[in-house]
């Protein structure tokens, strides 16, 4: 079974982690470039990261960054007076500054990326979502914030007045996201924030029209846990968008794109399949991973 799952933030990232353990090379993330940030004389790509780390087994116990990483570097920077508010490992510095380096020698974001996991020893395939840059940013105050500024520097918390995907409209999935999407049996929408982590991959020109020409179902699966949102500002960003912060409110939200979800409640009108979607531990993870691919078969047995 040839997997896309389109990802941004942990939610997705675990999903993925759950799904490269069952189908290992099978599996081809898109992942959120939105957040990207050029910081400390780098080029941090930060979902494609946080992902690859997940499939490599490096990943903090925190959910971000590399296990036992050091914080020489940013200690430095701060001693040489530098507002150091993004915080990197040494490690994880060291993955951007050779990302900053295939980008400085004409290579674009998925071949240097397709470089950078090789080296860790992933066989899935992780590919950003576009070659060409698109910044998300959140107008809050009556002042549009980048957004690693509004999640980290705001703390994620205040006002959204607005959502903007700056670039998206010139911008176009990479040839190997199209390549990836042709080619895929079924296509899931991780459990991420829908607005700011799976919006701006579905904002690239013709990727919407993409998904729904595709031969492949569309399964999402909620980040809603219990009728409750974990971690990040999910609930605001869904309310931003008009719609309630539960499994229908997600799914009116990416509306016809849809063939299927799971969550944590039936969806009126839509195949759904109720399931507990919490993955703070590796069974979780792979148990999620396993009633997606179950709910992926039953359409293909019952595409009714």
């Amino acid at each position: 079974m040839s997997v896309v799952l389109l990802s941004g933030g942990t939610g997705g990232a675990k999903l993925a982690a759950g799904l490269y353990e069952i189908i290992g090379e099978r599996l081809t993330v898109v992942a959120n470039t939105g957040d990207d940030i050029e910081i400390y004389g780098t080029h941090v790509s930060p979902d494609p990261d946080l992902i690859t780390y997940w499939l490599a087994g490096l990943i903090d116990e925190r959910g971000w960054g590399i296990a036992g990483d050091s914080f020489a570097v940013t200690g430095m920077l701060r001693e040489l007076g530098v507002d150091v508010w993004f915080n990197l490992g040494d490690r994880d510095m060291a993955v951007c500054v050779e990302r900053s380096r295939l980008l400085a020698q004409g290579l674009t974001p998925t071949g240097a990326h397709a470089r950078l996991s090789a080296a860790l020893g992933v066989s899935a395939r992780i590919l950003p979502m576009s070659d060409e840059p698109v910044v998300t940013r959140i107008l809050t105050s009556g002042a549009w914030v980048p957004l690693q500024e509004f999640m980290i520097q705001l703390g994620g918390t205040a006002p959204i007045e607005n959502v903007q995907f700056a670039g998206a409209a010139q911008a176009t999935p990479s040839e190997a996201v199209l390549e990836a999407i042709a080619d895929a049996r079924v296509i899931i929408i991780g459990p991420s924030n829908p607005v700011i982590s799976i919006g701006p991959i579905l904002a690239l020109a013709g990727m919407r029209e993409v998904l729904i020409r595709s031969r492949a179902p569309v399964v999402a699966v909620s980040p809603i846990v219990g009728g409750a949102v974990l971690k990040g500002p999910t609930a605001e960003c869904l309310r931003w968008a008009g719609v309630d912060a539960s499994g229908s409110g997600v799914a009116r939200y990416y509306g016809d794109l849809l063939d299927a979800i799971i969550g944590d409640e039936k969806v009126a009108g839509l195949r759904s399949l109720r399931s507990d979607t919490l993955m703070t531990s590796r069974e979780q993870r792979l148990s999620v991973a396993q009633h997606v691919l179950e709910l992926i078969e039953s359409l293909a047995a019952s595409p009714d």
